[in-house]
């Protein structure tokens, strides 16, 4: 019983502690509400990082082009074969016709190419397989199986009039090379993030804490532990978290609204403010956790000075 009462007082004292310090409350919230800004727009800037290489991803892959005299049997073996290996993600055969359609869809502006076209009097095109992998790093492991002895590729040797995989090598490296250092570079701002966040923190809630300090020593003179000492500061850097993560999600609602109509021209069609709404709860988990405990932790840390003997 006595625990519980100690712990309801920890709590009633980090209350009125937060609204007693009004001044110092509204400095520590603010400042937290920014760094709680910065950690969201981390969140946002990885999902359109994410959004923007997917798209980009989708653009790059490798074309098999046969002669217009391939048998399709042997082009829809090859299909059948390539769709078997882990690295390949899909194989979409486009048909002597649909190659034409397409062809006269991407020239429907050069009437002289397409007068040529027609002047030959019959397709001159042949059949291909598009082929996109797993991950763009695969590309490589596909071309060289293209290029090895299995009996479907064997086969089909003979019908391939060409496969572009050099041509997109070029495209394929800086993909990868994007990639990779993307990730590196989230990885490192997100560690200065959690490093600014904790000095700023740290510093706003001891100033917080320093507007106490006599209190606290007569607590420690009367035989308060530290415990009891330490419990309503640790509540009141809860409270801050828990005020400045409310207040942040509140923001981020009008703002990515604003943002969205940006970024769906910027970055291929990502709407920032559904993909906010479509991930609220995952988002609200992570802001609140972040703040809370930051303010616990940073609040932890402030009091340890005042409660050295």
């Amino acid at each position: 019983m006595s625990f519980v009462t100690d712990f309801k007082r920890i709590i009633r004292s980090g209350i009125i502690g937060f609204w007693r310090n009004g001044v110092v409350s509204f400095a520590s919230i603010l400042t937290m509400t920014v760094t709680l800004f910065l950690v969201a727009s981390l969140i946002f800037s990885n999902a359109i990082l994410d959004f923007s290489l997917e798209q980009i991803q989708r653009r790059v892959d490798i074309n098999i082009y046969f002669y217009p005299q391939a048998s399709e049997s042997v082009m829809l073996g090859l299909q059948e074969t390539l769709e078997q290996l882990p690295e390949v993600h899909s194989v979409t055969y486009v048909t002597r016709d649909e190659a034409i359609e397409q062809f006269r869809e991407r020239h429907k502006d050069n009437p002289l190419t397409l007068q040529a076209l027609d002047e030959l009097g019959a397709n001159p095109l042949g059949a291909s397989l598009n082929v996109r992998a797993m991950d763009p790093g695969q590309y490589g492991m596909i071309a060289e199986f293209l290029a090895s002895d299995h009996p479907s590729v064997y086969t089909a040797q003979s019908s391939i009039e060409e496969v572009n995989y050099n041509q997109n090598k070029l495209i394929i490296d800086r993909l990868n090379a994007i990639t990779s250092t993307a990730q590196q570079l989230g990885y490192v701002v997100s560690l200065v993030f959690i490093i600014l966040t904790v000095i700023i923190t740290f510093n706003t809630i001891r100033l917080a804490i320093f507007s106490s300090r006599e209190e606290i020593e007569i607590m420690r003179l009367v035989g308060a532990e530290n415990p009891y000492i330490r419990g309503p500061f640790m509540i009141q850097g809860v409270l801050y978290g828990g005020v400045a993560s409310i207040v942040t999600l509140v923001l981020l609602y009008p703002l990515t609204l604003w943002i969205s109509a940006h970024t769906r021209v910027f970055f291929g069609g990502m709407d920032i403010f559904y993909y906010y709404l479509n991930n609220f709860p995952q988002i609200l988990l992570i802001v609140v956790f972040v703040g809370v405990l930051l303010g616990a932790f940073s609040s932890y840390l402030a009091i340890r000075t005042y409660l050295k003997k």
